[in-house]
């Protein structure tokens, strides 16, 4: 079946029983503030999805999802100190927190 996410054009296939989801194939959404992040975890894991860690969660048919702030992408982008608290902050997170995340990139 042929499907679009976010503008970009995909093809699934029905793989049956033989050929399950794994983690090794996800979708990464990168969002530009804490209202589209909301907007989309809510979207995913409201419609009878789960949460993991680290922006990290999963859809009811078991796609892996990662909604990704942009200031935590700039803040690992960074590198240093920086990246290390913003690494650390977020790995106390299930759905990213953007304040969060950039109030640990000033220290």
């Amino acid at each position: 079946m042929e499907f679009t996410v976010l503008g970009i054009p995909c093809l699934g296939l029905n793989g049956g029983p033989t050929f399950k989801h794994r983690e090794a194939f996800s979708f990464q959404i990168a969002t530009d503030n804490q209202e589209e992040t909301d907007r989309y975890w809510n979207a995913i894991i409201g419609n009878g999805g789960t949460e993991s860690q680290c922006g990290w969660c999963k859809d009811r048919w078991g796609l892996s999802w990662q909604i990704t702030p942009r200031a935590l992408i700039d803040a690992m982008a960074a590198g240093g100190v920086e990246a290390k608290r913003a690494f650390e902050a977020m790995m106390t997170m299930k759905k990213i927190d953007v304040a969060a995340i950039e109030a640990a990139r000033r220290g």
